[in-house]
């Protein structure tokens, strides 16, 4: 079974006529014997809605509780199990009630399509997704309910239920849309004329682009050629010069008199990099065309009329606009130009407007075609080999007579270095200014510049045309050396590309400074906007003064429609552009994926968030109940009348209260040292000490002759701070003597090594497994089968987080002989300016 068809009927806003229109279809497809059914369509209580709804079959809706309320929805598995061959869904934009099977009714549609089910349904234009800020803008209404722009350009068949603002406001007036009590407010707000003008236009123009990518799909599938005038659009073809202003404007008026006039800018380069453009000129011509209301476009092309003409081809241009030529009426004589050559190919299909201007005729250089640039060194030995080499030859030749065979061979070798040197130019004059030299000097008659002998001719014309054979295959293979040797450099630098894509490299900053080097340029900045008329912002730059705008740059590379890769420094090549375009390619891909992994980042962080949130009710459902409840079954005992307690039975009741309350105690700090942790609040004060001073104090929460200490009284003093200190020692004490034997004692002793004091809580319990040593400083982890009695796992998280913040560190080692050794580092007091600037830095971040 394939998938089912999908119809929309669009409009501009509430009570336009889209269900009615849907409805009247339903009507017409059941007439036709299609077996189509009302899914869900919701009438409003409008009467003439609800009378399209006689004579049509209707699924029963799925009834849904909700915060004490019931509501109905469509029920997709009654529509499934029904299968109709058409089925009916308005309000293709709803948003489900929770509890729903998918969140969004474009979703159960979606099922609906997949399964083979034809589809009419309605959305009013406010509700595509893409379109939510401008219809805020307009209307001052933030739409909650949207659908993806992409779920309905998939449509089949997009219909637009149109009305003039004037009619619906009239329905509205007439209580045909909503309730009478609700009608002034509506006209007064919403359906302001203006609002409905501003989104019927939204409406159309939607639809139109839609019609629009209709006819080009067409085309593409029919190998359709030829131009349609379906609607104006009007190429300007531009140089660079001064004049491009003029053509623009002129082009912008002629696409006012055409209905959906479209204006397309063009600029054609040259794949060699000969160009006469101003680049500031371009950003100049760029900014008028696109606040004319039109694009601009970059296109290389060597035949810059065959480029021009399938340009406007592939757009389907109907016009194109040309200024008249700059050239100097002998320049003519290297070709007709650009406007004749256009109006001449253009064919019945497009029509070639020329334009006249103020620089008609004031002149401008050819440029002469050439596949590589050599070097401007190279060109220059090139010319003095080709014009003097032939001068110095023909003086040393002077001087030994080798016969005029061997002089041809001679002044073809400078011919030959001339080539190897300059390329054809300086080839060319070489051997011009060495076949003289040899009629002159070497040819009878002598030093005259005719020829006696018809052989000597048909030698001196041999010369001439090898010297020019030699020189064009000389000149060609210099050149092709030098493109070969630069598509090695592009491949290279496409190879570093597609390294960093399979490395999945995600520093854009480093991507930007290779993009500055390989180009040479001061400043490179990736720039993104989110809208046509917003402003630019940098998403990350390299180099002084990076430019703020495309246009204030040297060179700037488009990446999709709101993304731009700005240059400044020089103006590049078009082959340049080639790999500039790579590179902005995977600036932006990048950049995307350091936003996805800031998004991950988040996602972790809040799953993590929820972990502890989960391990904590856990927490409190049991480790903090537990001693609740031996505390208030020891007060609900020490004050029942029923029982005569003895004086041992009421010692031993308070002792079980005071060791619930201590437990209490115990557990809350950590619960509130390790918020604190995770939030960041941890501010520690960092002060001078001695370990001797904080150490026993830490030893108060365990049993007397649980631990021993070792602390020699030559240690350095530390910076640390003296609450966080005591604490996780303290919760690694506590730790240490919780799973050491009863007769084998804590051992705590401390030794300074180099700028650092280390403190050891050594045990002799059971130990840790080396993979399980980074994870008992996880919140929440008991090692191995701990009882639940035995804390919430939060001790050993608190004591790194506490040491970490005092810039010390804490880590798990083997205790030689068996048990686990905590090692606590601080800081001495030798390194206090080093801690003072850390802890300020973090302050500060």
């Amino acid at each position: 079974m394939g998938r089912g068809k999908l119809r929309i009927y669009l409009g501009a806003a509430p009570g336009v006529g889209k269900t009615y229109a849907m409805l009247s279809e339903a009507h017409r497809r059941v007439e036709r014997g299609t077996d189509c059914v009302v899914a869900f369509v919701e009438h409003h209580n409008r009467p003439r809605t609800e009378v399209m709804l006689h004579g049509l079959e209707q699924v029963s809706r799925k009834q849904l509780d909700y915060r004490g309320s019931a509501f109905t929805e469509m029920d997709v598995d009654a529509v499934l199990l029904r299968a109709p061959a058409v089925a009916l869904v308005d309000e293709l934009a709803h948003t489900n009630v929770p509890g729903s099977r998918n969140a969004k009714r474009w979703q159960d549609v979606e099922e609906l399509l997949a399964a083979g089910i034809d589809v009419v349904s309605t959305v009013n234009i406010q509700h595509l997704e893409s379109l939510g800020d401008v219809v805020e803008s307009i209307t001052g209404v933030r739409q909650r309910e949207t659908v993806p722009d992409e779920v309905v350009r998939r449509a089949d068949q997009i219909e637009l239920v149109d009305m003039s603002p004037q009619a619906l406001r009239r329905r509205m007036a007439h209580g045909n849309i909503y309730k009478s009590d609700k009608v002034d407010a509506a006209l007064s707000n919403y359906f302001r004329p203006g609002n409905l003008t501003a989104l019927r236009e939204l409406a159309l123009l939607w639809v139109a682009d839609r019609v629009d990518e209709y006819l080009t799909e067409y085309r593409s599938e029919h190998r359709v050629s030829k131009i349609w005038g379906s609607r104006e659009r009007i190429v300007v073809g531009l140089t660079g010069g001064p004049e491009g202003r003029t053509l623009i404007r002129r082009a912008a008026r002629l696409a006012e008199k055409g209905a959906g006039g479209e204006v397309m800018a063009v600029y054609i380069a040259r794949s060699d990099g000969l160009t006469s453009a101003s680049p500031k000129e371009l950003a100049v011509q760029r900014t008028l065309v696109e606040d004319l209301g039109g694009t601009f476009h970059h296109v290389v092309g060597d035949d810059i009329p065959v480029a021009l003409l399938d340009f406007a081809r592939g757009v389907n241009a109907t016009q194109i606009v040309l200024g008249s030529s700059r050239r100097k009426t002998w320049q003519y004589v290297f070709g007709p130009g650009v406007g004749a050559t256009v109006a001449r190919e253009s064919g019945p299909d497009l029509d070639v407007h020329i334009v006249t201007h103020d620089e008609v005729a004031k002149g401008r250089g050819l440029p002469v075609a050439r596949g590589a640039r050599l070097g401007r060194s190279r060109i220059i030995w090139g010319w003095l080999v080709g014009v003097c080499g032939p001068v110095v030859l023909a003086v040393l030749l002077n001087t030994i007579d080798l016969g005029l065979a061997n002089d041809m061979l001679l002044f073809l070798t400078v011919t030959v270095a001339a080539a190897l040197l300059g390329g054809l130019f300086p080839a060319l004059a070489s051997a011009a200014f060495g076949s003289l030299l040899l009629n002159y000097y070497y040819t009878p008659p002598l030093h005259r510049l005719t020829i006696a002998d018809p052989k000597n001719i048909v030698a001196i014309a041999i010369f001439v045309g090898v010297a020019v054979s030699v020189a064009s295959v000389v000149d060609l293979a210099a050149r092709r050396t030098h493109q070969a040797a630069r598509l090695r450099a592009e491949s290279e630098i496409l190879s570093f590309l597609a390294g960093s894509v399979l490395r999945g490299e995600t520093s854009l900053e480093a991507l930007l400074e290779r993009v500055r080097e390989t180009f040479g340029m001061e400043s490179v900045a990736l720039l993104e906007r989110a809208g046509d008329v917003d402003p630019w912002t940098c998403a990350g730059s390299v180099g002084p003064q990076s430019p703020k705008r495309p246009e204030d740059a040297d060179v700037d590379m488009p990446v999709g429609d709101h993304m731009a890769l700005a240059l400044s420094g020089r103006v590049l090549l078009a082959s340049d552009r080639r790999v500039l375009a790579a590179f902005a390619a995977q600036a932006a891909v990048v950049l995307d994926r350091q936003r996805l992994q800031h998004e991950a980042d988040q996602a972790k962080e809040l799953a993590e968030g929820n972990r502890i949130r989960t391990a904590l009710l856990a927490a409190v459902s049991h480790d903090l109940r537990t001693p609740l409840a031996a505390i208030k079954a020891a007060v609900s005992s020490l004050r029942s009348d029923d029982v005569a307690w003895s004086e041992e039975d009421q010692a031993e009741l308070l002792e079980a209260i005071e060791e619930g309350a201590d437990r209490l105690d115990h557990l809350v700090g950590n619960l509130l040292d390790m918020s604190r942790l995770q939030t960041g609040t941890v501010t520690p004060l960092i002060r001078e000490i001695d370990l001797d001073e904080v150490v026993p104090m830490a030893l108060g929460g365990v049993p007397e002759g649980s631990a021993e200490l070792d602390i020699p009284e030559t240690l350095p003093m530390v910076a640390v701070d003296p609450g966080l200190l005591e604490r996780a020692v303290a919760n690694l004490v506590e730790n240490a003597v919780k799973y050491s034997p009863t007769d084998e004692p804590v051992l705590v002793s401390a030794s300074a090594m180099a700028n650092r004091v280390e403190v050891r809580v050594v045990d002799r319990g059971p130990g840790v497994p080396d993979e399980a040593k980074d994870r008992i400083f996880a919140p929440f982890q008991r090692y191995g089968d701990a009882p639940r009695g035995a804390g919430v796992g939060l001790g050993l998280a608190v004591a790194r987080g506490f040491a970490e913040a005092m810039g010390g560190t804490l880590n798990a080692e083997d205790t030689p002989g068996g048990g686990l050794t905590m090692v606590l580092t601080v800081r001495a007091v030798d390194s206090l300016p080093v801690l003072a600037t850390a802890t300020a830095e973090r302050q500060a971040s």
